[in-house]
């Protein structure tokens, strides 16, 4: 812990900046009782019970506000240090009255982004599995990126690391016993079981780490691209889907040229909805068709429509998911080329329902049914324009997200790539272990071992990682 940093006491507003009913400025540190009694004029209220207070300057005298005022002293509080909190009215001139009165105080500063959760871990109120579900918290937008985020702040993944830890421990305490006391023959049951026990938690952590990655997507959001020919109504459909206007619809080939992207809350799962330029055959593909009009505007045109493509095709690549969109009203709808992007992350959309027979859509229906059969995409007809069969589509899109995240078997404790690399560090010291001929070479893999799933809970090394954690968090927590 740094010395500077613990001596000073730091205040910022823990609430949302910008105009509110209520804000919370918070102080920390040894000097937060005197602050707080200057602030009253007044003797400090009891402990975690709110008292109103009327906040002066403590130069000028001159009132602030009437505020609700809570006491926290240490070690019972969020830091585990002294903490006052003023939960006064939201307006920007009385939060910045307050915040100035607070920065004439000696010993007072304010305070740097996560400068309250860093003192919380460094006085052993979190680890840093909570406080990374603390962040993930605060920036949660959907139910499901809520629950996963609770769930570590709660110690879901601190648990499960550190009962894999205890157990690792005894295996530890068997080997160096075997060293400082080599001497004596230990029972050979006792070697036996120490090492089906490190064999048991290295198998855990592989299948903990043949999760999909669910847990890091579920932080960054579902990608879903909707690719499709030219006019097939794709940017209509990203509308229908988003509930506005967030794409140009126009009936001009090419009117979409670059990637545009719409965040969506699907069923409590964030999803990317990215709409992308209409996919057609160039001359260079073999298309019969010229590829512009002969002037050099529009070969402009085409050469900015064949890059539109070429991001949507690299978009489609990374993403999570497809909407394959084909327009029922188009004589050629079934180009085998735009087929063989069906694959099992696909939904094959079969747009203007509305405006064809139903003829033909059971035609163009069996076609893309047994084209995608084979390779599990679901197939939803609908009308973007008229609103027939979205419900449907997003219901799939929402199973397509529940499976993504969840894969049928809930959620991924695993939610930071550092977590899978000191895991996927542990399993490789477990795997040395196990070739190890010699006590003394397991004895050290084992620590090497437990000393990878310390780095994930904050125990140990972790000096390096303190920094780049608690950066993320905002000013004021």
């Amino acid at each position: 812990m740094n010395e500077d940093q613990d001596q000073s006491t730091i205040f910022a507003p823990s609430s949302a900046p910008g105009r509110a009913g209520v804000a919370v400025l918070r102080i920390s540190g040894p000097q937060a009782g005197g602050a707080l009694a200057a602030l009253t004029r007044g003797p400090l209220p009891a402990p975690r019970q709110a008292s109103l207070r009327i906040l002066r300057d403590p130069g000028s005298g001159e009132r602030i506000d009437r505020a609700l005022v809570l006491w926290f002293p240490g070690p019972q509080s969020f830091t585990g240090e002294d903490v006052a909190e003023l939960h006064l009215h939201g307006g920007r001139a009385v939060i910045g009255a307050a915040l100035a009165s607070l920065a004439t105080l000696p010993g007072l500063c304010p305070a740097e982004a996560g400068q309250f959760t860093r003192r919380a871990f460094d006085h052993g109120k979190l680890d840093l599995t909570a406080a990374e579900g603390l962040a993930d918290l605060i920036d949660a937008e959907t139910e499901a990126q809520r629950r996963q985020a609770l769930r570590q702040m709660e110690g879901g993944l601190a648990r499960l690391t550190e009962g894999w830890a205890a157990r690792l421990l005894r295996v530890s305490a068997h080997y160096e016993a075997a060293i400082d006391f080599a001497e004596e023959e230990l029972p050979e049951a006792l070697d036996r079981q120490a090492l089906e026990s490190a064999a048991a938690v290295a198998a855990e952590i592989e299948a903990a780490l043949r999760d999909g990655r669910r847990g890091e997507r579920l932080r960054d959001g579902l990608t879903a691209v909707i690719l499709g020919p030219p006019n097939a109504g794709k940017s209509s459909l990203l509308n229908a889907l988003a509930q506005r206007e967030a794409a140009i619809v126009s009936a001009m080939a090419g009117t979409t040229r670059d990637l545009i992207e719409v965040h969506l809350d699907l069923g409590g799962y964030p999803v990317t909805l990215v709409d992308t330029a209409g996919l057609r055959q160039t001359e260079e593909d073999g298309a019969a068709g010229p590829i512009s009009d002969g002037t050099a505007m529009g070969d402009a045109h085409w050469r900015i429509e064949q890059e539109g493509m070429a991001r949507a095709r690299r978009r489609a690549a990374a993403a999570d998911l497809k909407l394959l969109v084909i327009d029922l009203e188009a004589e050629r709808s079934l180009d085998p080329d735009f087929l063989a992007l069906i694959d099992d992350q696909s939904l094959v959309v079969l747009n203007k329902a509305d405006a064809v027979s139903a003829d033909r859509v059971a035609e163009v229906r069996s076609a893309v049914e047994t084209e995608g059969a084979a390779r599990g995409a679901g197939c939803f007809v609908i009308s973007a324009q008229s609103g027939q069969g979205l419900t449907a589509l997003l219901g799939g899109l929402i199973q397509q997200a529940r499976d993504c995240f969840e894969g049928g078997t809930g959620g991924s404790e695993i939610t930071r790539a550092r977590h899978r690399q000191a895991l996927e560090d542990c399993a490789a010291a477990l795997r040395r272990a196990a070739a190890a001929a010699l006590p003394e070479l397991v004895a050290e893999e084992i620590r090497l071992a437990v000393r990878a799933l310390g780095r994930i809970t904050g125990r140990v090394d972790v000096e390096d990682l303190l920094d780049i954690v608690f950066r993320e968090f905002c000013i004021g927590k």
